[in-house]
């Protein structure tokens, strides 16, 4: 039933990202939502919901050649889930209670999609000047302050990806890296995949429960991105690594300042709208209340005050 449906504007886009993701190794992801949202009109919390099943399901097969390849560290997959679990739960929770399809809502994940894009964007450029900086005083830290600190980026990265499905790639590698020096990158990827699976299918689900997934859409992005993936794994070795990390940072980064003026836009008409709508209703008291003839001047020339100082603020 579903395949009988598929979109194949949807398709190519799942292809595109795939290769990207193939072609990057992380980070090609975080296009996702914002084309879902951007080129094809989806709303915030339907695109949202649709990348993180989306995710789950590239990043399965991800995680099952990692591990298979014997490159996935589990006991730092396991501090990461005991963080990330947790608070996704509870992300989940306050979704809920906001309920996804109202304006407040839309506008929480649009501002939580553009400050990850742009997160996104620096981790990716900067990743070996931060590294340098931070990882040597993070190496003197004993084993029980590391296990913490993966804890806690676990619990971060599981309310910051439930809101926005973006940044499990990029920004779980650049911590892990700074958290791991001595762990190979090779199994940093593969710990941090691993990783996502979980955090990405449990928030993807609730999402659903939420009725915020369109599984037609995500058929249609599934059938693209798997051949995607390996397209642009096989073309990974060819091109520039840094090229690519580049280019991306800057698609991100202009998606990401799109979306933040874009919110910056809508709370300025709306805050107009709104002084607008309150200027219309002092006018239409002032109407009334001059209609009904009264002996009480003050308590006339109080009620225009009021609505003259409502207008004042706008």
């Amino acid at each position: 039933m579903l395949f009988g449906s598929i979109d194949p504007q949807f398709t190519i886009a799942g292809f595109f990202v795939g290769a990207l993701v193939g072609a990057t190794g992380i980070g090609g992801g975080s296009l996702l939502t914002p084309i879902l949202i951007v080129l094809f009109g989806v709303s915030p919390a339907t695109a949202v919901g649709t990348d993180l099943l989306f995710a789950a399901a590239t990043k399965t097969v991800g995680s099952m050649v990692h591990g298979f390849n014997r490159t996935i560290e589990w006991s730092i997959v396991r501090r990461l889930a005991t963080g990330s679990i947790p608070a996704t739960a509870l992300a989940l929770a306050a979704l809920s209670w906001l309920d996804l399809r109202s304006g407040a809502a839309s506008q929480l994940l649009t501002s939580f999609l553009s400050i990850m894009l742009l997160l996104t964007a620096a981790a990716l450029i900067f990743r070996n000047k931060i590294s340098g900086l931070y990882a040597p005083r993070l190496a003197k830290l004993d084993e029980g302050a590391i296990a913490r600190l993966t804890v806690i980026m676990g619990a971060l990265l599981g309310a910051l990806v439930t809101f926005s499905s973006v940044g499990a790639g990029a920004l779980g590698v650049s911590a892990l890296v700074l958290l791991y020096p001595r762990v190979v990158a090779v199994r940093i990827v593969g710990s941090d995949i691993a990783h996502a699976v979980p955090l990405t299918l449990i928030a993807g689900l609730g999402y659903g429960i939420m009725g915020s997934v369109d599984f037609y859409t995500l058929t249609a992005l599934l059938v693209g991105s798997f051949p995607g993936i390996f397209l642009g794994s096989l073309i990974s070795a060819r091109v520039p690594d840094v090229a690519l990390r580049y280019l991306l940072a800057a698609v991100l980064i202009v998606v990401g300042s799109k979306f933040a003026l874009d919110i910056s836009t809508h709370q300025r008409t709306g805050g107009a709208a709104g002084c607008e709508k309150a200027a219309n209703g002092g006018h239409a008291r002032d109407a009334l209340h001059n209609a009904v003839p009264t002996d009480n001047s003050y308590g006339s020339g109080h009620g225009s005050y009021r609505s003259g100082h409502g207008r004042v603020g706008c």
